[in-house]
């Protein structure tokens, strides 16, 4: 039985990012994501202007004058969601956990999806594969997309992304556009990334919260890994400390953001203290730009 208020925070989530499609996502979806290329749609005569490397020389040959192929783009897409439901994922010190920020971020880009008529599946992953819907479309189907994102109970509490970048690649055989979801707290999956980012459009939506940047000066206080349960306990009155702790978090950060930059992935940076309309705003429209 889902619990009332699970029911009424997908409602809010369908409502907002219903609006939030309408008005802005669903052209730049679509001029961004390419179908998988051009097939046939009909045979007509040849008119001035038109391609002579489209005539089809056997329908002109029968006729005795001109015809042309005409083609059209295959628009179906397949949308992957992969989403890191692992123990970090249920954090967040402002107002929301990633997980939640996740779930509306993928409504976003789901809605999208099946307003272009594309297909919308997901994978839920931890360090395991912890859930598998396959594509489908329409609003029922990405209601339970959003409902398994909020309310799926994992039953590992660690990341492997390079198991979930392979289980896509098993069982999405066709091109697919790809959104994996995750604060990226793994490492060995470079790898999987590149031959992932070949076979797919594969995009990365990096999740963080402010506190796991940066410590408030609030005296001794104790941290727990919500991955492996380890515990320590820090002063955060020290300043070095402090520093040093923000300091290697921008190095792991901007190691990343190298790593898909190696692998000609994009990466779309959201955090729970911001607004994610605006990121996804400007990725659609840089991605737009860059195409043109």
């Amino acid at each position: 039985m889902i619990p009332k208020e699970l029911i009424q925070k997908i409602q809010r989530i369908r409502i907002r990012t219903n609006r939030m499609v309408s008005d802005v996502f669903s052209g730049e979806y679509h001029s961004v994501f390419k179908g998988r290329g051009m097939e046939f749609d009909e045979v007509r005569e040849y008119q001035p202007g038109d391609e002579v490397r489209d005539i089809d020389w056997n329908v002109t040959a029968r006729f005795g004058r001109p015809f042309i192929k005409k083609f059209v783009e295959e628009r179906e897409l397949t949308v992957m969601l992969l989403v890191d439901a692992s123990g970090s994922s249920w954090f967040g010190t402002r107002g929301r956990f990633k997980n939640e920020l996740a779930a509306e971020v993928c409504a976003v880009l789901a809605f999208s999806a099946i307003r272009n008529k594309d297909k919308v599946g997901l994978i839920v992953f931890t360090d395991r594969i912890e859930k598998y819907v396959p594509p489908a479309k329409g609003s029922r189907h990405v209601l339970r997309v959003i409902r398994e994102i909020l309310y799926f109970r994992p039953e590992g509490r660690g990341t492997d992304i390079e198991e979930a970048l392979g289980f896509l690649n098993r069982v999405t055989r066709r091109r697919a556009v790809a959104f994996l979801v995750s604060d990226f707290r793994d490492r060995g999956y470079e790898k999987a990334l590149l031959v992932a980012g070949k076979r797919h459009d594969l995009i990365s939506i990096m999740i963080s919260d402010p506190r796991e940047n940066e410590l408030p000066p609030v005296g001794l206080i104790g941290l727990r890994d919500a991955e492996t349960g380890e515990t320590i306990e820090i002063d955060t009155r020290d300043r070095k400390f402090r520093e040093l702790y923000r300091e290697r978090n921008r190095e792991e950060e901007e190691q990343l953001l190298k790593t898909f930059r190696g692998a000609d992935i994009d990466c779309i940076r959201l955090s729970t203290d911001r607004p994610y309309e605006t990121a996804l705003r400007r990725f659609f429209l840089q991605r737009e730009k860059r195409m043109r």
